[in-house]
């Protein structure tokens, strides 16, 4: 964990910066704006992805904004530069969805993935433009994908860890049919800056009673508690050394101009008098490979990859997040350097010894 490496595993594509919701949690700062991304851009991406993907397993991850926003033509069209081995994932509030998307989905090997908050009570905070819940959308597109058999995943956000609800939550996503689930404990950055301190044996308790409720009925792909129990595992192997790559993922953001930002696409249309727009470069002009290679020298990383070995240095829990975002710490702590972050207690201290805490009041009594 070393530098960033000069490939990356996926990359990120913004076709517009327009969505159709207004949630509280938010953090792009131009969501009411329909700034789309041009068919050049995509072309310029491709030519780089292309014999990545060829070369090994690679994805292109569409986000916005709401990336269905876009339109299905335009989105096509967005498309059309990638060969047939990339992989095309989107990221959507599934408000959208209907037969016709569905078909787009099938027609372009499209994996799907589903931003939800648990149930109806749960998503006070995904709102519409006009301030109005936005669940009843979100469920009728979920139920398409669910009509045409379509698998997908689901990202939850969580803004207050409360007793009862890791139980509730999971039980949800059972009967929702996701076969993949993501839990996020609401992060401040971007434009949100709603608090997210809050008391570490409440944070711990709220893994531990995830980690229950997953044990007792596996079905689904539950992304953090499984890559906690992976490590956990390593450990006690002594082959934890081996689990983290040997660089960064640079994770590009190609914005809707063809703007390229690495490891956090948080960052992505911000600007700070100390580091300027946070874009290493623009596809328009230099070819992605080239962005990347260089993107070591842009100010603000090298400040991040300073802060991420001041965590090696002292954090014991470095072997299993690899150091943080870098967008937590900026928004959080106003710089890239530092080193702890709520989000870093939240959902990665707290999340281990959540997991730790299950395996410890279940293990097997002594013979």
């Amino acid at each position: 964990m070393r530098g960033l490496a000069a490939v990356p595993s996926y990359v990120v594509m913004q076709p517009t910066t327009l969505c159709n919701l207004d949630c509280a949690y938010c953090y792009l700062p131009f969501r009411a704006s329909d700034r789309r991304m041009t068919v050049a851009v995509a072309e310029a991406v491709a030519a780089s992805v292309n014999p990545w993907a060829v070369a090994g397993r690679f994805s292109v991850v569409w986000h916005g904004g709401e990336p269905l926003a876009a339109g299905r033509a335009h989105l096509a069209a967005l498309l059309a530069p990638f060969g047939p081995e990339v992989e095309h994932h989107v990221q959507t509030n599934a408000t959208l969805i209907d037969d016709e998307w569905c078909a787009f989905f099938v027609e372009h090997g499209m994996r799907v993935s589903v931003s939800v908050d648990g149930p109806r009570e749960r998503n006070g905070d995904r709102v519409t433009r006009a301030g109005r819940p936005a669940y009843d959308r979100i469920v009728r597109g979920v139920a398409a994908l669910r009509r045409h058999g379509l698998p997908f995943s689901a990202l939850a956000v969580v803004a207050r860890p409360e007793p009862g609800l890791a139980t509730e939550l999971y039980e949800y996503f059972l009967d929702l049919g996701c076969d993949v689930l993501g839990v996020n404990i609401e992060e401040t950055e971007g434009v949100n800056t709603r608090d997210n301190t809050w008391d570490a044996a409440t944070v711990t308790a709220f893994w531990a009673e995830l980690v229950a409720a997953w044990r007792r009925a596996p079905s689904i792909h539950l992304r953090e508690v499984e890559w906690s129990l992976r490590y956990a595992a390593a450990v006690l192997d002594g082959t934890a050394d081996g689990l983290l790559p040997r660089q960064l993922d640079p994770i590009p953001t190609v914005g809707h101009d063809g703007s390229v930002t690495v490891l956090s696409p948080e960052l992505a249309g911000f600007t700070d008098v100390r580091y300027g727009d946070f874009s290493s470069g623009n596809v328009l002009t230099t070819p992605l490979g080239q962005i990347l290679q260089g993107a070591e020298r842009t100010p603000w990383v090298g400040e991040f990859l300073t802060g991420v070995e001041a965590c090696r240095a002292s954090c014991p829990y470095f072997g299993f997040c690899g150091g943080g975002h870098a967008a937590n710490r900026y928004f959080e702590l106003g710089r890239f350097d530092g080193t702890e972050t709520e989000h870093c207690r939240n959902s990665k201290i707290r999340l281990l010894e959540g997991v730790l805490e299950h395996a410890r009041d279940h293990e097997s009594p002594a013979a």
